[in-house]
């Protein structure tokens, strides 16, 4: 049996690693984000910031390796598993620095279904900025919208996760799935 998979994606200081580290305190199996990790190998071969200076080849990385972990709910023994953004993440970004993009890019995004997608909106008293998160909290603001317009896009219908203390917000998702949302 396949495990329905569950997107919680939101721009720049959302919340959504502490969210995801908290479901998988509560024993819920999570994939994380690898844009760090594409960000970081990037730097040690001495490119600052590869988003920025190659969009296409940083996105064909991301999408790869979130194909990767869209395969992976075939092999899940758990019902639910939960992806730090999912495919359209992709599309979203490019879309907010107005990047044209391969056809593949958005049909990978159509071909490939999450079950359930949750959104977590810019937070300012959370809002930081380090090595690998550029943006400043205007651009977060920004960038919300275009993943809220780039999921509705591809069909699916985006809930909205409130802001407020973590297990509140872990509540509110496991809640919506429970009513079968």
């Amino acid at each position: 049996m396949e495990a329905r998979r569950i997107v919680i994606t939101g721009g720049p200081s959302s919340g959504k690693t502490t969210l995801l580290n908290h479901l998988e305190t509560l024993g819920h199996p999570c994939l994380h984000e690898i844009s760090r990790e594409v960000i970081k190998e990037a730097q040690e071969r001495g490119i600052e910031q590869l988003f920025l200076t190659n969009p296409i080849l940083f996105s064909e990385l991301l999408l790869e390796g979130r194909l990767a972990q869209f395969r992976q709910a075939t092999a899940q023994r758990e019902p639910v598993l939960f992806y730090d953004r999912g495919l359209p993440d992709v599309t979203a970004y490019l879309d907010y620095v107005g990047t044209h993009y391969p056809d593949q890019f958005a049909e990978t995004c159509r071909n490939h279904r999450y079950d359930t997608v949750f959104l977590l909106p810019p937070w300012p008293e959370i809002y930081t900025q380090d090595n690998e998160r550029y943006e400043s909290f205007e651009q977060a603001q920004k960038i919300h919208s275009f993943l809220y317009d780039a999921y509705l896009g591809y069909g699916y219908t985006v809930h909205e996760v409130p802001r407020g203390p973590v297990d509140t917000r872990v509540t509110h998702i496991l809640d919506t799935l429970a009513r079968g949302l």
